[in-house]
């Protein structure tokens, strides 16, 4: 018998504004961003745990204001004056104490340049206070941040991201599957992502569909976290 070799080959990823669920979790957030003409200074913070629809927040505010996307640890090595007059979004902005101070004195430079002459949105999985920052003007400027929150996501966001994630990777999976993920799976977009990518990849080696048999495999064999 020839064994089907799996590829664990990322499924695409839609990140625009009509691939997003909206819940209670995460309504305000998103009517937070869409109305960002109207943030006071300028910027905004989201912040959620992993696996929230940070990024994908983020990314639908970059495609509408023009911005540019800056992971958090890569500041050191930006040309800040370049960014004048942009719209930018930093990632993981809760990360940039542990990458020293020249990553915080950047943030600092970038917050003062483009609050005044563009937008700035960051993301981070904790508020400000928890970020360790050691540069007291930074800090005061990451404190008086207004803040978007966004919960963890509800069965019926979780139930939509799990058919989603599911049609990014081109897979039919049937109507009984998904309330039984549900019941097992723990409580997060992360664990979603994380388990339909190893019920995808266990399907292709073993050459069968995705069932609830198949489902219970993998449930019991791996953390989806």
């Amino acid at each position: 018998m020839i064994r089907q070799l799996a590829f664990d080959l990322p499924g695409r990823q839609a990140m625009t504004r009509a691939d997003f669920f909206v819940a209670s979790s995460n309504a305000l957030a998103l009517q937070t961003v869409e109305g960002w003409l109207g943030w006071p200074g300028r910027k905004l913070l989201l912040v959620g745990p992993d696996g929230a629809g940070k990024s994908h927040l983020a990314q639908i505010w970059a495609v509408e204001a023009g911005a540019v996307v800056l992971p958090a640890d890569s500041l050191p090595g930006i040309d800040i004056a370049g960014l004048s007059g942009h719209a930018v979004v930093v990632e993981d902005a809760d990360r940039i104490a542990s990458s020293g101070a020249e990553a915080e004195a950047q943030l600092f430079h970038l917050h003062n340049l483009v609050t005044t002459t563009g937008a700035l949105l960051l993301t981070a999985r904790t508020p400000p206070r928890d970020w360790g920052l050691t540069l007291p003007d930074l800090i005061s400027r990451m404190q008086a941040t207004p803040i978007a929150h966004l919960d963890a996501p509800d069965d019926a966001l979780l139930s939509a991201v799990l058919v989603k994630l599911f049609a990014d990777r081109q897979v039919a999976v049937p109507a009984n599957l998904i309330p039984y993920l549900l019941s097992r799976m723990p409580r997060s977009i992360g664990a979603a992502r994380a388990l339909v990518a190893a019920l995808d990849t266990r399907a292709l080696a073993a050459g069968r569909p995705i069932t609830r048999t198949l489902a219970g495999e993998v449930l019991d064999s791996i953390d989806p976290e």
